[in-house]
This record gives structure tokens, sequence and C-alpha cells, in this order.
């Protein structure tokens, strides 16, 4: 066995590459006899308990490190690689009883061909995820960043090839084999991986911001333009090291494999995605057939002479994204091989490197380093020059440039098989660990400093009802989740009663968990040139507004949106529409989950925590709609055909002043029976503004104007605390059909004086948890207000 090919921790090298022969024993010893058995001085001779201990050692290290550095907002990445340098040769692995007994040679015939096919199924999942089909989507501005930012650094790195060949110590052109592999560093050094910036951009909490997709769109084209230049390279190599004929040959096995991957496995993947029916899994047959196809694809690139992980990552791109094939993959693999595979084959390749041994002063580690230094600064120019011509503010575009030098684990593992192959030497191998955990170090710390999307969001405009035209048309951000959903908020909007006068203009979002692709997806279905029947997604949601615009012809106008993005990164897209549409106020549904006969049917955590994201950024006004299946029960009952009570409870303050406009925009309707209901403190609030005591005389001064109208009464209810304030409440749910509060949240006054002790909901204020109670049997849904934050 050559000692030259371990992935483990490795003694400092000398000039000269040494090579040794091991003595393996065939079959290996797997169990042990246990602590009190025979032969416990051996127990690291028996292959399962040293896998197992070599596997603890690295999660226990990375999970140790990573828990400080999280909180810097460093991705995971760094705490690997410093856990394999830690247990490498650096530290510990310079005590010859450790290397000997934790990370001996024999044991690294066991723990590296799982590193390695835990990178496979790596590979195959990135190309899983990728959505190929964006490159017909993107627009000239990330074709240019994504071409440059692979041109430029190849261009400026082989100039520098040629000029260090000639002038770098040899005064003619040299024969050093290291020299002569230097173009495949340049290629490896030029290409952006799009799985280390979608993992980037996940970490970094920016995947679905614009500078994020922006990022992912350029990134996608700069990285399959990469994947053929490094396939064209080692063909190349291929006919410098051995022959033409040999070259030719390996060529077009890749060519024929393309050609099946594509015409024969991508059709008979979308095949089975088509047999599978809506909302059923993927048969577990078809799951296993192509983990095999996967496997085989992989020993097929090693037949034409290409990295063991083309032929999986071509096999992922051939798999339709998205459910149900493409999540249902990714369901079945990702935690295992992200979670566990993916952290051992980072930490294995870190293990391998000696930071005490290098030295800069050898010719080979400074030309390599002064390599990378060249490709990544012409990388760099070449994405942020191209950023400024398209008009991109510096921050962003130097943010961007940041993103797109970001390296990761398929650099290091690109590193790792040039080092396998002798391109590098084991000291320029550490010099490019050590500039990949720079990298990793520096790149988020700069993002973080320079970009941070929810400065856009800042309220520097009035965005609410309370100041919008009362004659123009009130724009309105609805957004759903379900199909539950969608009757709850058309009965919301038809109560707000839309007219040739007073007019609607609403905005659909659709939002859908992302699962099984890598890039988010915002749809805007009015520019899709397909009729409704022919749309793959939010067909549903559409077709129900689109009829909801025809019975209110003139009156409504509704465009629909589809967001397909991470769960914890939904607001992003929720904050972006409001701010592009100009909303008053955003619609958006609680977690609770309420069924006809009155009973809690579901709870949805994730949900939960979007709200409370949306409500923290929000640059309109916002309203949380608690449906307690009243509405969904009365879907198909028209307002002008059914009286609806509607109550809103008035306290004070810019919370209820907005809520107030809003129901009093539904009184308009003469369908619609609404009460004030004015809580009065018969204790002095000192604490209260005098500015808005003045604004609340003047919201209620046409309600008290308008008593006596059949559908508009006022009342007037004496509390002195919280306690008679929920009185009143509970004995007033089981006579509306909903009521409307302001959320106030932090906002003390003695009507509301205790209820913060019961508080669950806190992204409902006091009086809306209190209604929203899963305790509170009722009939009465909610609508939470909360005017615009400035």
């Amino acid at each position: 066995m050559n000692t030259n090919a371990t992935i483990g921790p490795s003694p400092p090298q000398t000039n000269a590459q040494t090579a040794g022969f091991l003595c393996v024993r065939f079959p290996p010893k797997v169990h042990s006899t246990g602590m009190f058995g025979k032969g416990k001085s051996e127990w690291f001779t028996y292959t399962v308990p040293t896998l197992e201990m070599q596997m603890l050692l690295i999660f226990s290290v990375t999970q140790i490190l990573h828990f400080p550095l999280k909180r810097l907002g460093i991705p995971k990445l760094l705490s690997e690689l410093l856990a394999g340098v830690i247990l490498g040769s650096t530290f510990l692995g310079r005590y010859n009883h450790y290397q000997g007994t934790v990370f001996s040679l024999e044991s690294q015939g066991v723990i590296g061909p799982i590193a390695a096919f835990g990178y496979m199924l790596f590979m195959f999942l990135s190309g899983a995820k990728m959505d190929v089909s964006m490159i017909r989507k993107t627009g000239t501005k990330a074709w240019g960043i994504g071409v440059l930012n692979v041109i430029a650094p190849l261009v400026c790195g082989f100039i520098y090839v040629r000029i260090t060949e000639g002038t770098l110590g040899w005064g003619r052109r040299t024969k050093d084999a290291r020299v002569q592999n230097l173009p495949t560093l340049v290629i490896a050094n030029s290409v952006t991986a799009f799985p280390v910036i979608a993992l980037l951009l996940k970490d970094l909490k920016l995947l679905n911001s614009e500078l994020g997709r922006l990022a992912l769109s350029s990134t996608l084209i700069s990285y399959l333009l990469g994947t053929g230049i490094t396939v064209l390279g080692n063909v190349i190599d291929i006919g410098r090291q051995h022959s033409v004929g040999r070259a030719v040959v390996d060529l077009g096995l890749c060519v024929l494999f393309l050609a099946v991957t594509i015409y024969i496995v991508r059709p008979a993947m979308i095949w089975v995605a088509k047999q599978t029916p809506e909302g059923r899994p993927v048969k577990d047959f078809y799951t296993y057939l192509i983990i095999l196809g996967v496997m085989v694809s992989s020993v097929f690139s090693h037949y034409f002479e290409q990295t063991a992980i083309f032929g999986p990552f071509i096999m992922g791109l051939a798999v339709p994204e998205g459910p149900p094939l493409g999540s249902a993959l990714v369901d079945k693999l990702e935690s295992f091989a992200y979670g566990v595979f993916l952290p051992l084959f980072v930490s294995l390749n870190a293990l391998r490197t000696n930071l005490m041994a290098i030295d800069l002063k050898r010719k080979n580690a400074e030309r390599n380093k002064n390599l990378m230094a060249v490709t990544s600064v012409a990388k760099l120019l070449g994405c942020f020059l191209p950023a400024l011509y398209c008009n991109m503010p510096f921050n962003d575009a130097v943010s961007l440039s940041f993103i797109m030098i970001a390296k990761g684990v398929v650099d290091l593992a690109s590193y790792s098989f040039l080092r396998d192959n002798n391109t590098v030497s084991a000291n320029s191998y550490a010099v490019l660990v050590v500039a990949t955990i720079t990298n990793a170090i520096t790149v988020p710390i700069m993002v973080k400093w320079l970009y941070e999307p929810s400065r856009k969001y800042a309220g520097y405009q009035n965005r609410n009802i309370m100041h919008s035209k009362q004659t123009s048309k009130l724009p309105v951000l609805a957004c759903i989740h379900s199909p539950d959903n969608i009757a709850a908020v058309l009965k919301l909007l038809e109560a707000s009663s839309p007219s040739s006068e007073y007019p609607l203009a609403v905005y659909v979002l659709h939002l859908i968990e992302l699962r099984g692709r890598a890039s988010p997806v915002f749809i805007s279905h009015q520019l899709q040139t397909r009729t409704v029947a022919n749309v793959s997604y939010s067909e549903n949601v559409i077709l129900a507004f689109s009829q909801y615009e025809r019975n209110n012809w003139g009156a409504v106008t509704v465009q629909a949106f589809t967001a397909i993005s991470p769960r914890k990164l939904m607001h992003e897209d929720i904050c972006t529409l409001a701010l592009d549409t100009l909303a008053s106020i955003i619609i958006i549904p609680f977690h609770r989950q309420w069924g006809i006969d009155g009973s809690v049917e579901a709870e949805d955590p994730g949900l939960r925590t979007l709200n409370r994201s949306v409500i923290d950024r929000a640059p309109c006004s916002i309203g949380i709609l608690v449906d307690r299946g009243h509405l969904r029960r009365s879907n198909s009952i028209g307002l002008s055909e059914k009286s609806h009570s509607v109550a809103m409870i008035f306290i004070g303050g810019k919370d209820d002043q907005e809520a107030l406009i809003f129901a009093k925009r539904m009184a308009r309707n003469p369908s619609i029976s609404l009460t004030v209901v004015h809580l009065v403190s018969t204790v002095v609030d000192q604490a209260s503004n005098e500015k808005d005591k003045i604004i609340d005389a003047e919201v209620l001064n046409d309600v008290k104007h308008n008593v006596g109208h059949s559908h508009v009464r006022y009342v007037e209810e004496e509390v002195k605390d919280g306690s008679e304030s929920a009185l009143v409440l509970r004995d007033m749910v089981h006579q509306y059909d909903l009521i409307i509060v302001g959320r106030r949240y932090n906002v003390p006054t003695p009507q509301t004086v205790g209820l913060g002790d019961w508080n669950e909901d806190g992204e409902l204020g006091l009086l809306g948890d209190l209604l929203a109670s899963s305790d509170l049997k009722c009939r009465a849904s909610v609508l939470v207000v909360q005017q615009q934050q400035k």
C-alpha cells in the first residue's frame, strides 16, 4: 500500500517523496472481543471499533468548535476543517502512539472509502437540486458575471503559468512534472462550485434574497462552464501524457455517457415522476434503481478516466428537480449524506494537512500560493466590474464578488485529488488547505458586514391603510400556504367591500417549501404565456382568485405569484413582493388551524417563526388572520346573500387606528354589520401619548356620527384592568363572525394589565392572543392588525 495516497494524518514530507509498503491482514478483523475479552491491547486492530472511535472524535471536535463559531455567523465548514487539522499531523498526529492507533494507516482503507462514497452522494444530490432550466431564464447580468467569473481567472492563471515557466528559477522551459501540471491547478482554482455557493447562501440566510438569487444564477452558469472545461482539460492531459488515440476514445465514451443520460435516463426519470400519483410517495423500487445507477455511473467515470464524481453529478442533473422524484431522493439521502458522510470527508481531507511542515520558500509552494492569489483576484474583479457596470450598488457588488470566490468542500476535494495524482506536493496541498480555511473565515464575515437584506424594508414612506388614498386602489398582499387558507382570505377580501369607487389590487403569493432543489424559484404567473390549466404550480390558488376577480369585475384586480423557498427564508419573498407592489397591508395566516367543529386540528411551528419574521421586517402594515373554520364553512355563501357581523375592539394607538380604518372600509358593504367596542379605562393612563389621543378621537368621530345606521354600532365599555377586558371579550365572541383588534405589542395600558401573564402567542398581542386561545370555544375568526413600523 503506497503511503503517499493515504487520507489520514501523514508525516512531514521531504523533498524526496518516499514510498513505503504496509502489510495488511485479510480478511480484516471486524468485531473486537470486548473490554474484558482476550487481546485488550489490540483493540484498535479491529475495524469496527476503530471506525466508531474515529467518527466519534471527528464529530465531537467539530461540534465543540462549531458551538462558539456559529454565534459569529461562520458556517460549519470551518469547524470541520479545523477538527481535521487538530486531529491530524499538525497537532495530535505528531504523537506516534495516537497516530499508530486511532488513525493508523491500516484503518484508512475503511474510513477513506466511506468518506469518498459520502462525497459521491453529495455531488449526486447537488446535481439533483440544480435546475438547469434556469439558464434559459437567466438575464444578461448573470450570464456576464458567470462567464467572466471563469474566464478571467483562467486567462490570468495561464498567463502567470507561462511567465513562471520561464522566469521563476528556470532559465528555460522546465520539464518539472508539477510545473507541467499547473494548468490543471489553474482550472481547479477558476471553477466556482454551485454546491459550495448554495450551502454558503443557505448558512448566511441569503438564499432567496436579491443578491442570493443573482449569485445562484451566475454560479450555475459558471459551474457548468467550469465542469465542461475540466472535462476537456482532463482529456487534453490524457492525450499529452499517453496518446491522442486514448484521449479520443475517452472523449467519445464521455459523449456517449452524456447522450445516454440525456435521451434515456432523463426521460425514464420523468416517466417515473408522471407515474407517481399526486401526494403519493415514489416507489422504493425506483429509488433503489436510481441509487444503483449512481454507483454504476461512478464506475463508468473511472473507465473513461474522469473523476469518480463526474458520473454521479451528471446523473443528478438528470433527476427532475422538486417533487415527487427529486424531493423523494433528497429526503431519503440528504440527512445522512450531509450530516454524516460530508463532515467526515471534509475532516479527513484536513487530516492530511501538516501545517508545521509548510515551507513557503519552496518553489512549488510559493508558485501555488501565488497562483491561487492571482486567480482569486482575477475572479473577484471578474465579478465586481460587471456588477458595477450593471449599476449594482457598490456594497452589493463587493458582497457578490466575495460570494463568488467562496471555496468549500468541492474545492477541497479537487485539491485532494490533485495531491493523490501527485500534481501538487504535500507542502503545496497544506498551503491550499490553509487558503481554504482563510476563505471560509473571511467570506462570511465580509458578506455579513457589507450586505444586510433587511435594509431595503426600512419604512421611510407611509405604506398603510390609514395613509392611503381612500378612492385609489388599496394594494393588498395575500399569502397562501395551503388550500385551507384560500376560502378564509377570499372571505376577508370580500368583507373589505371592493367597488369601482373603492377598488382593491390583490397580489396573491402562494408559498411552497423548497424541497428537492437548491435554487429558490419565484414565478409571476402574469408573465407566463401558457394558460392556467397548464400551470404546474398554484393552479387551485390561481383559479380561485381568478374567479373572485371575475365576480368583482371593475372593483378587483388580481395578480398571482408563486415562491418556492426554504421556510426559514420565506419572509424575504413576502417582504420583497410587498415592497415591489407598494402593498398597504400583508395578510398572513395564523400558524394554528381549527376544524369546523371548533377543535384545533394542527399547529405549524415553522409558520409561526415565519410570521414573526414578517412582522419584524414588513415594509407595510400586517394583518394576521386567525381562521376558526367559520370562514371556510361559509365558502359557498356570498356576503351579499348572508349578513356578516364584524366587531372591532378599540383601545387606542397606531395599531388600533389602522384596524379601525380597515373595519370602517368594511362598513361600506350593507351586508356587513359593524360594531366598534371602545374599551375605556376607569383609571387615568399616565403613559398615553397625547398625539395618539388626538388621532384616536379623529378616527372614532365618524363612527360615532354613523351610530343609528342599521349596520354600524358604537359601544363603550368601562374596564379597570385586563381581567374585566377579558370578561367583555368572552361575552361577545359568540355574537360575531369576525373580530378585528390591533396588535399593540409591548404597549402597556390599564385595559390590558394582567393579560401578559397568560400570553401564549406574542405575535398576536394581548387581546389577539386571548381571542385566539385554544381554550376559548367560539366561532369568531380574528384579524390582528399591526400598522407599518418605521
